[in-house]
């Protein structure tokens, strides 16, 4: 690295101590001699002047180098004063040298020293360390970096720096050193270090995005969907991740430092480094960004911030990155809003993922088995399995030689603390691909993504002790649905179940589950691939569309497929409170039904819930578990069926007082309508937003009736021109989790 000769640097055939110094860069810079120190717009020069070239300031382009690299939104390269430079590897990015005089190939060696800033000293070329001497206009130099002269005017001179495509992602620090052909030298130490980040522009970085609507979606965008609800009612909820604004890039390189403990040459891998945000972000094993929290109701949530009330990213990572202490309280889609926003920030492509319906398989066996009572009432004791109404994770994009070929593209990582990997709460990356495929034994966490999305739910019932479990049924289709991600380039949800297996009970599908049950030690999986099944089927029949406030029926639909004999029913309907990770809460109401269903016929049972019964017994996104058990009288065969819902929170609806100009204030209204049948109390608007430096509050001065319009307004001023997004949360002591949003473009003054 850094051993090409310049006809610029005019040195000798014989190895002079700057060439010996470019290539082994053995010197560190107090070695020098330093009879002169000067402090230069806060930068010191060491050595001796006696008519060589001194460095006596930097400009790094800022506004050329943001457009380039696609890094002028960042907050550090929009302070008024200091501002950093931000560039991605792999890419050349020009810096003004400013002299004393100027610039004289034929009697001026320059070199550049750039270094890790943590490192504890500069050192000889490695991988916190590049000496790279400045080549000729058009040279190309052998080494992994250049430096190559572009011009210059009086004395200011222009550099081309090109990083290596495989450089270590983190703030550097560069010192340029100058020597008289003649005798004597001079190092310039630039304080501010310069942020060199991942780049998905460059086809030679292994986390290069092909596209440049995907890049624009996926690395840029600073704001978008996630989704949440039940499969059948999915909801987009807006989240901010303002992956440029003020210590969001400082802070990603703390977390990977300090929290994940990596070191040289480890933070060039987004392997590596993606699998440390996904450890970093809990707080399980470290001092991580967040505390995950699943409480029942408000009381549980005191000390901290309940997980519905986050409207972005940057109040939670400014709040860690100030205090240095983990911020609470997070759920799963909060994990993956911030580690969404950590990964866009160090520029590896992210995008949120939803998995409706996904499995937390505790023991490994490729199935998620249920237990119940003969009440109906499920047994938590037996396993830990679950499974949640959705759970959100993260895909990075990125190449994967440790996996070769064919595994390349999304990868699953994931920050939620659910089961540990390597002695540690953290998942992935695990490819797609290989999840599609069903290799339980790649890396990483390969097997357990595969259960999350396509394992099978089995039934049992507990009859006792000194019983076996009975198996009531199973169902192949349940796991994994709608798994769901935002459209590129619009608010809209985008379908990728199929990227992830093969369509439901198609003959690929079910040998890719089989062959992983095989593989299993599991006592459940053995026992479930040997059982026969019975063939009454359950289905529950909902009314789409309630709104809270609103009751809703309960509509059991029971077909006898039997084509000669009537079947005599009894069981317990019942509706119970559930939180979104599948665990019960109270019973909300039962339903005791005995009917006779005649030979190839339809059966139904009703049972109808008014808001008064199930208001005060909601948990904290209002979801519900239908559960139903039931007896074949003359048989003697069990059966357990379920299935969620949930009764959806009104939108809030959001508008703009004038067209949008940047640098300018202009006015945004949120605004719905109170759906409840009492007052809401204590009502709060939470906002973020592109304009907003921290998240804003709006606490409301009096209750809202019954049916009257809850509104507020606010002021934004946009810092630049483009596509920006408002995301609006609310909250009082009887209604939460309401939220808004809107995308919108700002224009340039005067266009």
């Amino acid at each position: 690295m850094g051993t090409v000769k310049s006809k610029l640097t005019g040195c000798c055939h014989s190895p002079c101590e700057c060439c010996r110094r470019s290539k082994s860069d053995s010197s560190n810079i107090r070695d020098l001699p330093r009879p002169l120190r000067l402090n230069v717009s806060n930068d010191v020069i060491y050595g001796s002047r006696q008519g060589v070239l001194a460095v006596q300031g930097i400009d790094f382009c800022i506004d050329k180098n943001g457009e380039d690299h696609h890094t002028s939104n960042y907050h550090l390269m929009r302070r008024k004063a200091n501002a950093s430079l931000v560039v991605r590897r792999g890419q050349s990015f020009k810096m003004d040298l400013l002299l004393n005089r100027p610039y004289d190939p034929t009697r001026d060696a320059v070199s550049f020293i750039f270094y890790v800033a943590d490192a504890n000293r500069r050192g000889p070329s490695d991988a916190t360390t590049a000496a790279v001497p400045l080549l000729e206009k058009g040279s190309e130099s052998v080494g992994a970096w250049s430096a190559v002269y572009e011009s210059q005017r009086d004395t200011r001179m222009t550099v081309s720096v090109t990083p290596s495509a495989s450089c270590i992602v983190a703030p550097w620090k560069v010192d340029v050193d100058t020597r008289l052909g003649t005798g004597g030298s001079l190092s310039y130490t630039h304080q501010l270090p310069i942020y060199i980040i991942f780049n998905p522009w460059c086809l030679n970085d292994t986390v290069y995005l092909p596209g440049y609507n995907q890049r624009e979606e996926y690395v840029e965008n600073d704001g978008g969907l996630l989704f949440r609800g039940v499969y059948n009612r999915i909801k987009p909820v807006p989240w901010s991740y303002a992956q440029y604004e003020k210590d969001v890039l400082d802070c990603a390189f703390y977390v990977i430092t300090e929290v994940g403990k990596m070191r040289g040459r480890n933070r060039s891998d987004p392997v590596k480094t993606a699998r440390t945000l996904s450890a970093a972000c809990n707080v399980q094993d470290d001092n991580g960004m967040l505390v995950g929290n699943w409480g029942k109701d408000e009381d549980d949530y005191s000390g901290g911030t309940h997980p519905t009330k986050w409207v972005g990213s940057s109040a939670i990572i400014q709040s860690y990155y100030s205090r240095k202490r983990p911020v609470k309280y997070a759920q799963c889609w909060v994990y993956a809003g911030v580690l969404t926003t950590l990964c866009r920030t160090l520029g590896i492509p992210c995008r949120p993922v939803t998995c409706y319906n996904a499995a937390h398989d505790s023991q490994g066996s490729m199935t998620i088995d249920v237990i119940v009572d003969e009440n109906g009432d499920i047994l938590n004791e037996f396993t830990r399995d679950s499974i949640w109404n959705y759970h959100v994770w993260n895909e990075v994009w990125m190449d994967r030689p440790d996996l070769g070929a064919g595994y390349g593209g999304w990868q699953v990582i994931d920050a939620t603390p659910q089961e540990t990997s390597e002695d540690m709460f953290r998942c992935g990356p695990a490819s797609v691909k290989a999840v599609h495929e069903g290799e339980m034994e790649r890396p990483y966490d390969c097997a357990y993504v595969i259960a999350e999305v396509n394992a099978d739910k089995v039934l049992w019932k507990y009859d006792g002790e000194i019983q076996p479990l009975k198996l009531l049924g199973r169902n192949t289709t349940v796991i994994g649905q709608a798994i769901s991600t935002k459209a590129i380039g619009k608010m809209d949800r985008e379908d990728i179940t199929s990227t992830y297996k093969y369509p439901e009970s198609s003959r690929e599908e079910r040998i890719t589950v089989e062959n992983a049950l095989r593989k299993s030690d599991s006592i459940f999986a053995r026992y479930y691939l040997n059982e026969v099944f019975n063939d009454i089927i359950f289905e529950f029949e909902m009314r789409d569309d309630i709104t809270i406030g609103q009751g809703f029926n309960v509509r059991l639909n029971i077909k006898n497929r039997s084509l000669s004999e009537a079947h005599r029913v009894k069981g317990v309907l019942r509706v119970d409170s559930v939180t979104y990770t599948g665990k019960v809460g109270e019973t909300v109401k039962k339903h005791e039904f005995d009917v006779s269903v005649a030979s190839g016929s339809n059966g139904a049972v009703d049972m109808s819930v008014q808001f008064e019964e199930y208001f005060k017994k909601l948990v904290d996104q209002a979801s519900f578990n239908i559960a139903c058990l039931a007896t074949i009288v003359a048989t003697k065969f069990d059966y357990f069926a379920q299935d969620d819902f949930r009764v959806r929170n009104p939108d809030i609806e959001v508008s703009l007082g004038a067209k949008p100009v940047s640098r300018q204030p202009f006015t945004v209204t949120a605004r719905f309508v109170n759906p409840l049948p009492v007052p809401l109390r204590r009502g709060r608007f939470y906002i973020q937003g592109t304009g907003l430096d921290e998240q804003l509050k709006l606490t409301l001065d009096k209750n809202i009736a019954p049916g009257e319009p809850v509104e507020a307004a606010f002021q934004l001023t946009p810092a630049w021109a483009g596509r920006h997004m408002i995301s609006i949360k609310f909250d009082s002591n009887e209604l939460h989790d309401v939220d808004g949003f809107l995308s919108y473009m700002v224009s340039m003054p005067n266009s």
